[in-house]
């Protein structure tokens, strides 16, 4: 999946978290985080694993984390990638 504009998903509400995604040549994944020192490893290889599932091989993720759940993690940076790739298909099965 190619990321091929700016797309959000996601709040700053407790328990949640804002992704933002945009088009780039790498891939690059930054992270801000209450939580960091804690969990700050855990988002990043969450967030990693997701795009792998997606088949993102460049772009820009930047996620604002408030303490959100992997579970939370994962249906945010697909919400926006998806949004961001411009596609309406999605297929479910690459992300069990």
């Amino acid at each position: 999946m190619k990321i091929v504009k700016e797309a959000i998903a996601g709040t700053l509400e407790s328990s949640d978290l804002l992704v933002k995604v945009a088009p780039s040549d790498t891939r690059e994944i930054v992270i801000k985080s209450e939580v960091f020192k804690q969990f700050g490893k855990q988002i990043a290889r969450v967030v990693a694993e997701t795009l792998d599932q997606l088949s993102v091989k460049a772009g820009s993720v930047v996620i604002e984390d408030k303490g959100a759940l992997d579970c939370v993690i994962r249906a945010r940076v697909q919400a926006a990638t998806l949004r961001g790739s411009g596609s309406e298909d999605l297929d479910w099965r690459r992300l069990s």
